[in-house]
């Protein structure tokens, strides 16, 4: 199986190396933001529209969901990524009707990612006839007849999968999974599928509630705060000061992560003067570089020291009042972990043994302490049972529902959580069914749904026959790339709700539309007046976002418009569902929203305050866990060492700097050493050497599936550095292609993307 993956519009010819940046920030992030909102928005336009981002009177920034906190700063309540995502979507770019005439579908899917997207905002809803070799214009009320009779012909309604990106707002995705659950399945794959469903998965079951416990003001108050498996620096660079101020009160910080990362070594903040002519902060105490995969056995030994300590002094260390009162299954658990034996957690690890002590002897001195962490835990086949493991080390110090303490798991995309809590579940409550039954008089499909990976595979087998997607870059985003292309090759109709053109354009079923909709920087204007819609942040917290921008061209809807047009098209009179209303008047929406899901009563009142509010979560508000025996549970996480066979490394998948998610901004990894390419992987000096590659040497990507198959990633220069031993990484989405289909978690059948056993070959030439 060879990657399919076009590379030949970007040139890796002038790519260069460097070494690696020891800070994040500072100069070089200003000049970084600076030219990406003068080339994309034009220099006063981008001023004025990056100056409403993440204020509360502005909108909410379209890339990542970490929180703004209660005071803003009034010169910029962004970061540099953060405004490459704004310039992303404001650009003055345009694909018109006459782009798609000159570029024929064959031709599209012959170019990159980047190059899609740097051509500009979609203007015209456009389709792709069966056989047909281009995209031609359509108006909305021909594109909603072709969705309406695509669907009618299905044999079931489960023929049909509704995807939806982590971008869309509360209320487009509550009338979307109304609409999806009208129509009759619970077919509602989401990106969450892929990044944080094995952290949703593990807390549902340990202490109740599938989101983070801490607030920013916790992170501000923490002794310790350990991040784990995260890149801030690139992935949620704000999170960098709140790190700092943590830090000024006298938090100290272990970073955990297979690769040095610049934004945990040291952080020059662009709002100080010290991050932009001084030296910045320092940030991480403690730097283990552990191997891929090894977090499980970490916190298993920090678990057996724990009670080691508290045997030796009984009292001083375990919480054992919170535990009586609280938790369940401790001894079971305590019973396990105390045989975690230390030739296997040195193996998984890669650290050394005293530094695993150090550690612990700072969490002895720690009261309050939080867990960071995000995709680095949440894509192994383990990562469910690594995730419960954190959860026992928090609990056994009464380190859950304390101020300064918690579990933060940092959500990537920036209304992802929000998504989650208005419905797009393939797997939904029967409370929740209950009350959208309540509230909308029709009966909704009890039986689960279609995730991710279940999708690819249903359309794989021709079970599903109509994809729909409301954001996102499915095909790019998914793993087992030449699976997932084929699979959606073979349905009858794809239709993708976008702002801008990416590789799922371009591979499509028999027939396909592009429905072009507003972005979050653009005012949205309907019957009833200009609309605001809501977000839901990483740490639970509910506001609005108003765009400001006029709308690249007129023929675009909004989401909420996109959702119930098509509804009213395809449902007719099938349900009493007040689409037209919905459209016309987002308040409506709220209102319904306010009835059905827990902690949004009086929603429209309550979000017009300014930074909105805070949803109720009962582990971090008053200790009570809403698990199935109302207790937070102690749990047993075998522990698995990852082996790596000989002349083989584990790959994880990571981002450039350049990048968010499958959104290519640039060709550099400024904080990697790396100008003008993507096509690179990271390998330890001494793994190199042992490999006999040479440094610099052109090598294909082979992954190695446990069934005998094989995929390849072709044309890749190898990099020293300075990685774990016997890991490995490289970009996505060109990695993609190495991650078999098949090659899930545990329990959320979330893709491996992290643990990808491969080996380095000559490049063919």
């Amino acid at each position: 199986m060879v990657d399919k993956a076009p590379v030949g519009d970007v040139d890796d010819s002038g790519m260069t190396i460097g070494a690696p940046k020891r800070y994040a920030a500072g100069i070089p992030a200003i000049l970084s933001t600076l030219k990406h909102a003068g080339r994309e928005m034009g220099v006063r336009r981008g001023a004025r529209t990056l100056l409403k981002v993440n204020q509360k009177d502005g909108f909410d920034c379209p890339g990542c969901a970490w929180p703004e906190g209660e005071h803003r700063s009034p010169i910029g309540e962004y970061c540099e990524n953060g405004a490459k995502a704004v310039a992303e979507e404001a650009t003055l770019r345009r694909v018109t009707p006459d782009f798609f005439a000159a570029h024929p579908v064959t031709d599209l899917a012959e170019r990159t990612d980047y190059w899609l997207g740097q051509q500009g905002r979609l203007t015209h809803p456009m389709y792709l006839a069966d056989g047909a070799t281009h995209y031609t214009p359509v108006t909305w009320d021909k594109a909603f007849d072709i969705v309406a009779e695509e669907l009618a012909a299905l044999a079931s309604p489960d023929e049909a999968a509704f995807y939806t990106s982590g971008r869309t707002s509360n209320e487009a995705a509550f009338v979307y999974q109304l609409f999806v659950r009208a129509f009759g399945t619970n077919n509602l794959p989401d990106c969450s599928n892929m990044c944080h469903e094995s952290s949703g998965s593990a807390l549902t079951e340990t202490i109740g509630v599938g989101k983070g416990s801490v607030s920013l003001e916790d992170l501000h108050q923490a002794d310790l705060i350990l991040v784990v498996g995260q890149n801030p620096g690139t992935n949620h660079p704000r999170m960098l000061t709140a790190l700092e101020k943590a830090k000024h009160a006298g938090a100290h910080i272990v970073a955990v992560n297979p690769l040095p990362e610049a934004g945990l070594m040291r952080f020059k903040n662009p709002q100080r003067p010290s991050g932009i002519a001084g030296t910045g902060t320092p940030l991480a105490d403690e730097f283990a570089q552990i191997r891929v995969n090894g977090d499980l056995a970490l916190f298993r030994a920090l678990n057996r020291l724990l009670l080691e300590a508290d045997a030796a002094a009984p009292g001083t260390v375990v919480d054992r009042a919170f535990i009586d009162e609280h938790c369940a299954g401790f001894e079971q658990f305590a019973s396990d972990v105390r045989s975690t034996p230390w030739a296997e957690v040195l193996s998984a690890t890669g650290l050394p043994r005293e530094q695993i002590e150090r550690i612990h002897q700072r969490v002895l001195k720690s009261r309050r302490v939080v867990v960071c962490w995000a995709m680095g835990l949440t894509q192994h086949r383990n990562s469910v049972a690594t995730i419960r493991e954190v959860v026992n080390f928090l609990l056994l110090r009464g380190n859950i529902g304390r101020p300064g303490a918690g579990v933060c798991p940092v959500r990537g995309h920036s209304n992802v959580q929000g998504d989650r809590t208005m419905g797009i579940y393939e797997k939904p409550s029967q409370a929740f069914l209950d009350a959208l039954e309540a509230e909308f008089g029709f009966a909704p499909p009890r039986a689960h749904g279609h995730d991710v990976v279940d999708t690819i595979r249903a359309m794989r087998d021709d079970r599903v026959k109509v994809f729909i997607a409301v954001g996102g870059n499915f095909v790019a985003a998914t793993p087992d790339t030449a699976a997932t292309e084929a699979a959606l090759r073979r349905t009858s109709l794809t239709v993708q709700v976008s702002t801008k053109l990416n590789r799922s354009h371009a591979v499509t079923g028999r027939r396909a539309l592009i429905l072009p909709c507003l972005g979050r920087t653009e005012a949205d204007v309907q019957p009833t007046g200009t609309q605001f819609v809501t977000v839901e942040d990483s740490m639970s917290a509910v506001h609005a976002s108003t765009g400001n921008l006029p709308p690249a061209s007129r023929e675009l809807r909004s989401e909420v418009a996109i959702v119930c047009g098509l509804a009213e098209r395809v449902l007719g009179d099938r349900t009493t569902v007040p689409w037209r209303d919905f459209r016309e008047d987002y308040d409506l929406i709220r209102d319904r929203i306010g009835r059905v899901i827990p902690g949004f009563a009086d929603f429209n009142r309550r979000v017009r305050a300014p930074g909105g509010f805070v949803l109720p979560h009962g582990p971090r508000d008053e200790r009570r866990f809403p698990t199935v025996n109302g207790k937070a549970n102690f749990t047993v996480n075998p522990l698995e060492v990852l082996h790596v066979p000989a002349g083989r490394l584990i790959l994880q998948t990571v981002r450039s700097h350049d990048q968010y998610n499958t959104t290519i901004y640039g060709l550099d990894d400024r904080y990697r050493g790396v100008k003008a390419g993507r096509r690179v992987v990271f390998v330890h000096p001494a793994d190199l050497a042992q490999l006999g590659v040479a440094d610099g040497e052109m090598v294909d990507l082979v992954s190695e599936w446990t069934d005998g198959t094989e995929r390849r990633a072709p044309g890749f220069r190898a990099i020293a550095y300075p990685t774990a031993r016997e890991c490995a990484a490289a970009y996505f989405p060109e990695t993609n292609v190495l991650v078999p289909l098949d090659s899930t978690a545990e329990v959320s059948n979330t893709p491996t993307s992290k643990s990808v056993i491969v080996r380095l070959e000559p490049a063919a030439v």
